[in-house]
């Protein structure tokens, strides 16, 4: 695809060409602060030492409510999956001796994700796999946007997903994040689903765990706020796949910080890294290859410093010729996890992705 897209239920942006690319946040920042852009729209990485993606767009289609895409977007082709990496066993060895490093103190949570590779029997259209997104997951912001100005640097040629999380947004001198972490699949029978939510709410282990990253937000924008409103206690939010523990929150800028360097302040959090945070992407660079966007924000900024930026999970890069897509997901583990219960979470996780794509089949847990 050409472009960028992110559609939320009140607000879509859709970008297309590209005047000018950016190298780094701070230089892209520069260009709206003098005027020199009017919109800058893109995706940062998951690893604040990646090359980020950030572009200046030819022209720009703001509109109120989710995005209308094409009447008839057509069937999307059929899609299988090719491989697991790691495979379900081993990646709960893996948590396993990720647990054995925490009991150790070097940190008290680290994000271990997996990924499973998908061959399409022809190309995917990113486009009308966001409207698939969009139709089923209409609460989430749904994103597509080209990742072609990152070379050869990276594999993905574009990435789709619809994200329940919300990084950061700016409004004027309001910033607004509802950090979600702490997960439990939802289940089909309407009394074990409600149980389910409300054992989510009272564990220990999710409320600690979504603790760490109110900490890590708290932290990082109290030196920029006036005021910051953070709730004592999470909520319950559902999407269509998983429960999840969220709390919003709202401050009021000292000065005129824009969206995109609030996103660069606060990315990655410790819903997608862990803490303490340099300790957990250490561990998760000897751990695993690295994530590329998953994990990273996706989002845009105006010249007035306003803006949204996304986490980009429930996500997938397609490749050049998008007949071959990798999609992530992944799961807290703190020192009381459970393997075999880290894995199910990012099983359902991967469900966003998998059923837009008429993948019904969770990969096989053995």
């Amino acid at each position: 695809m050409d472009g960028f897209l992110l559609s939320r239920a009140d607000r879509t942006v859709h970008a297309t060409g590209t005047r000018r690319f950016f190298d780094d946040v701070p230089s892209a920042s520069q260009a709206l602060r003098r005027g020199e852009a009017t919109l800058v729209v893109g995706a940062l990485p998951f690893s604040p030492h990646r090359p980020v993606v950030l572009a200046q767009p030819e022209e720009v289609d703001v509109t109120d409510g989710p995005w209308q895409g094409p009447e008839d977007p057509g069937e999307l082709p059929a899609v299988r999956i090719s491989a697991e990496v790691p495979l379900p066993r081993v990646h709960v060895e893996r948590v396993r001796r990720l647990v054995d490093r925490l009991s150790f103190g070097e940190t008290k949570k680290v994000v271990a994700a997996r990924r499973v590779v998908l061959e399409a029997d022809e190309p995917l259209d990113p486009l009308a796999l966001a409207a698939r997104m969009i139709e089923r997951h209409p609460d989430a912001a749904t994103f597509a946007l080209d990742l072609s100005a990152a070379g050869e640097r990276f594999w993905g040629h574009s990435l789709v997903g619809a994200s329940p999380e919300l990084l950061v947004s700016r409004r004027g001198s309001t910033v607004t994040c509802r950090p979600l972490a702490g997960t439990a699949a939802r289940r089909a029978d309407p009394e074990e689903d409600r149980r389910a939510g409300e054992e989510l709410l009272a564990s220990a282990k999710n409320l600690a765990e979504h603790g760490y990253v109110v900490d890590w937000i708290r932290s990082r924008l109290a030196p920029l706020c006036s005021e910051l409103d953070v709730p004592g206690t999470p909520e319950l939010v559902a999407t269509p796949d998983v429960w999840h523990l969220a709390s919003p929150i709202t401050g009021t800028l000292r000065d005129g910080i824009d969206a995109l360097t609030l996103a660069w302040t606060l990315h990655p959090t410790p819903a997608l890294a862990g803490t303490p945070r340099e300790a957990a992407l250490d561990l998760i660079s000897r751990f695993e290859e690295d994530r590329r966007f998953f994990g990273g924000t996706v989002g845009w900024c105006d010249a007035e410093g306003d803006g949204d930026w996304i986490v980009a999970i429930r996500c997938a890069e397609l490749s050049s010729d998008c007949r071959r897509a990798v999609a992530w997901a992944g799961g807290g583990i703190v020192a009381d996890s459970d393997p075999v219960a880290e894995l199910d979470e990012t099983t359902a996780k991967l469900r966003t992705l998998l059923g837009a794509l008429g993948v019904e089949t969770a990969p096989d847990a053995g």
